[in-house]
């Protein structure tokens, strides 16, 4: 079972390929989620996100309220990569251990973990290739309006994650998304389609 990684920066189409790859029958594990349940009460990460962040962070039902998080973190680099070093290796470790369950359980062909910090965190070198989906810029910034965010804050955004140029470079495959979704959709089928022929000739 090959293990490969599938990134891209914020709103570049990432999540539209990783659902189309479940459509086509890979199992995709949505690393993204999979940080958010980590920092729940009674979880992992969520005392030492208190301790690092203090009770500021926090909604009425004591849960971490992600908006508080992500305006304190996206406005200092220095508390974002601090964030990041609580919760990448616990993401990490779930991620290996779903890999080693679906290739016990028979998966074959591949399958997939799905995260926007997928190279930043240092995941994808221990992964078997890299998928990285990518539109131009001045794209991703629209998307990133539509959702509800300012210009200020759209571009804050972009700008701590790592150029796509950098991520495009580590890429086994690159999936084009500045078009239509059916142009999306065409590519993403022929990945399947070799994923599958690989698996038939080793």
């Amino acid at each position: 079972m090959l293990r490969l990684g599938l990134t891209g920066g914020i709103a570049s189409g990432k999540s539209a390929v990783a659902a189309m790859l479940r459509e086509l029958g890979f199992a995709v594990l949505d690393a993204d989620s999979l940080a958010h349940r980590l920092i729940e009460p009674g979880r992992p990460a969520y005392a030492e996100v208190l301790q690092e962040f203090g009770q500021a962070v926090l909604a009425p039902d004591l849960r971490v309220d992600r908006a508080k998080l992500s305006a304190i973190v996206f406005a200092d680099r220095a508390r974002l990569d601090r964030l990041n070093a609580i919760v990448h290796p616990r993401v990490a470790e779930v991620v290996f251990r779903q890999f080693e369950e679906w290739q016990r359980g028979g998966t074959r062909d591949a399958a997939l973990v799905e995260a926007a910090l997928l190279i930043e965190s240092g995941i994808h070198k221990k992964l078997d290739g890299l998928v990285v989906a990518w539109c131009e810029p001045e794209q991703q910034l629209g998307r990133l309006l539509v959702r509800g965010l300012s210009e200020a804050e759209a571009r804050r955004r972009i700008a701590v994650q790592l150029p796509v140029e950098e991520k495009l470079l580590l890429a086994t495959e690159k999936i084009d998304c500045s078009g239509s979704l059916e142009e999306t959709r065409r590519q993403v089928e022929a990945l399947a389609a070799k994923l599958r022929r690989n698996r038939t000739t080793r």
